[in-house]
């Protein structure tokens, strides 16, 4: 268990993406790291796309960069959501100004532009933000998954396998 002892929260909302959330959790937690959700709210239930459930453990604004080792934001439309939090923008910067792992995924990386922490950054998105990620002044590849340091980024469910062999890579470096 190449993860024990390592703490990973995942942000959620309504309308994620089903896999890019519950495939990362469950990875982490088959190599023991303790991953919690938040939410908007805490002990909130929030429905993915293709209608697979997820109870947050916490609200964004309980939860403090200091306590964790890593953060995932899943794609889906739960992004353009998100990212319309300002505690989860702080969430995101802390995180970034700590060098912790910060794994996103497909439409996730709508969250790292708000937090804008993309400028200068290797990156990869669904196809559908490149111009996104771009305007933030992201450098954006089309590739299964591409790290930058502490950023792992990833553009779709196909990808997932690459995307959190890098993600586990990355924190067992930290």
């Amino acid at each position: 268990m190449r993860l024990q002892g390592k703490k990973v929260i995942s942000l959620v909302h309504h309308e994620f993406e089903d896999l890019e959330l519950w495939y990362p959790i469950l990875r982490l937690r088959e190599e023991g790291a303790v991953v919690h959700l938040a939410g908007e709210k805490a002990n909130e239930k929030y429905i993915g796309k293709y209608g697979v459930p997820a109870e947050s453990d916490f609200a964004y604004g309980d939860v403090k960069a200091a306590d964790y080792d890593a953060i995932l934001v899943p794609g889906g439309w739960a992004p353009d959501k998100i990212r319309r939090f300002p505690e989860v923008l702080t969430l995101i910067q802390e995180m970034n100004e700590s060098e912790k792992a910060i794994g996103q995924i497909c439409h996730a990386g709508w969250v790292l532009i708000s937090a804008k922490i993309l400028n200068g950054k290797k990156v990869t998105s669904t196809p559908g933000i490149r111009d996104d990620m771009e305007n933030a002044g992201a450098i954006w590849y089309d590739e299964p998954v591409v790290t930058d340091g502490h950023l792992v980024s990833s553009r779709r469910p196909p990808d997932l396998p690459d995307y959190l062999r890098e993600f586990i890579h990355v924190i067992e470096r930290n």
